[in-house]
Parts: structure tokens; sequence; C-alpha cells
């Protein structure tokens, strides 16, 4: 079985108001020994958000994860004005071997409301049952109108990676070479959405050809039983609770999903880690 938690760390300002990175990793490791941690609002050199210094949490998480691949998912890159370069957006480390990584900017529609660009990060982790894709985001939670069009963006990359999958393109050297991937995938993340959304459905629907649908784990693992919350649990100040945070699989690993859990007692973030065990089976 895979281990697999997804986070949104809100850049890891916790419900104390410190910003801790140590506390999120600590966390994480107490409530799984995982595989691969997805995350979401990793910051670089953006002091001015609540609690943070600044510093360049992209380098601090994979330091304290020694072992773990680190891979990055830079969604907004924009200078400091003093010569530097400000970051936002998401990561995935892995202490399986990783392959081929891949960043799909996010389609981006005009809106007058506070948005920025977003991305799909994806990496492609090797285990003993073959390569699986791994992929984890953060949509824009201003206008159903942007998130719409990211949405439509998700499903077009996972349709061409799994096109490409059935029809192998010809090895090379170099920058041609092939490296393992598979039709087989986990999408996470930050959706900003809530479960009856239209537009979160909208993930799971099904595609014209063979390309596996992306079903809600918890949904394949709980059947009807309401998504738990997975934001401002412990906090409604700016908003009641909700949960906007899930988890996706490809049929042929939610057909034998063990154990989807939504953690109801860290308050390291504002947002509920999700914890879950897929099976591993390359298609």
């Amino acid at each position: 079985m895979l281990r697999i938690i997804t986070w949104n760390i809100q850049w890891g300002l916790g419900i104390d108001g410190s910003v801790d990175l140590r506390r999120i990793v600590d966390e994480a490791h107490a409530i799984a020994v995982f595989d691969v941690l997805c995350l979401q609002e990793v910051s670089d050199n953006f002091s001015d958000l609540k609690g943070n210094g600044g510093a360049n949490q992209f380098a601090e998480l994979a330091r304290f994860l020694p072992g773990y691949t680190a891979v990055e998912g830079v969604a907004l890159d924009v200078p400091d004005g003093a010569g530097h370069r400000r970051r936002f957006g998401n990561m995935i480390l892995s202490r399986l071997p990783v392959a081929q990584v891949l960043r799909y900017t996010l389609p981006w529609e005009a809106a007058s409301t506070r948005n920025m660009p977003r991305l799909l990060l994806e990496a492609v982790v090797e285990g003993p049952s073959g390569p699986l894709r791994v992929m984890t985001t953060h949509l824009e939670y201003s206008a159903h109108k942007l998130r719409r069009a990211q949405v439509e963006g998700i499903r077009e990359a996972h349709r061409t990676a799994c096109e490409r999958v059935a029809v192998p393109r010809e090895d090379g050297p170099g920058t041609y070479a092939l490296f393992p991937t598979s039709a087989s995938a986990v999408l996470t993340g930050d959706f900003n959405m809530r479960p009856d959304d239209p537009v979160k459905q909208r993930i799971s629907e099904p595609f014209d050809n063979e390309v596996p649908p992306l079903l809600d784990a918890w949904q394949v693992a709980h059947g009807a039983s309401p998504h738990p919350t997975s934001f401002r649990l412990f906090d409604q100040s700016d908003g009641p609770s909700h949960c906007c945070d899930f988890m996706f699989v490809t049929e042929d690993l939610g057909s034998r999903i063990s154990r989807v859990d939504y953690n109801q007692t860290t308050q390291a973030s504002d947002h509920q880690c999700l914890d879950a065990r897929p099976p591993w089976r390359q298609r």
C-alpha cells in the first residue's frame, strides 16, 4: 500500500498564530509513515504573509525531510523589488524514487476578483508495482469562473498523460530519453469547492475515450457519508467550516483503496490534512 498525505499548510501558520514548518512535518509523521507528502501554500520570500519571516520554505521543508526527493511547484513567481524573487505554490516530497516531473500552468481567465496564477504539479513516483503519477494543486478561491477553467486544465493534463501511455513516443538520446509513466494516478489538493459543487464533480466525469476517470477517494471508500470538515474546523471567524480538500484516484486504484481519513485534531494549519492508502497496481 502507498501512503499519501495531502495538506494545505497555509505557509505553516497554525491556529495559534505561529508559523512553524517543523510542527507541520512532525504532525505529518505522527499521522502516518508516509511515502508521499503533497503540500499547498508553500512560500518563499513572502514576509508580508501573516506570521511569516520570509524564509525559503521549499528549502526548509526539503531540509526537514532528509531521504525524500523534494519537488517544487511554483505557481507565483514575482520580483520583490530588491533584486530577488518571491515564490508561492505547491510541493511534493517522496521517499520513493521520482522519475519525470511536469508542471502544468493552469488556465488563468480574467476576473475582477483578487486572484493569482495556479499550477498543477505532477511527479511520477516509482515503486515495486511500477510508476504512479501523483499530482497536487491549489485552485482559485475567489471566482467560480476561474476554478471551472482550471478544472478543465486538470482534465486535459490527465487525458494527455494517459494518451501518452497508450501511444508511447519514440525513445532517443539526451532530452528525448523516455522515463516511466502510468495512466494510474492520484490527484490531491485544495480545490476551494465544496463536495456538491458541480465544478468539483466535473473532475470525476468520464472521458470520451478509455482515459480512466478520477474518482473522489473519500466517496469510493465511504460511499454517501458526508466529507469531514477540512477547512476552518477550529476557527470560523472568516466563515463557516466546510470541506474543500480532496484526493482523487483513478478507478483501478479506487477499487481497492483501504483507507481515507481527514485528520480532525491537528491545529498546525487552518486546513486539515487528508491521509489515504491507495493500492498500487500498474495500469
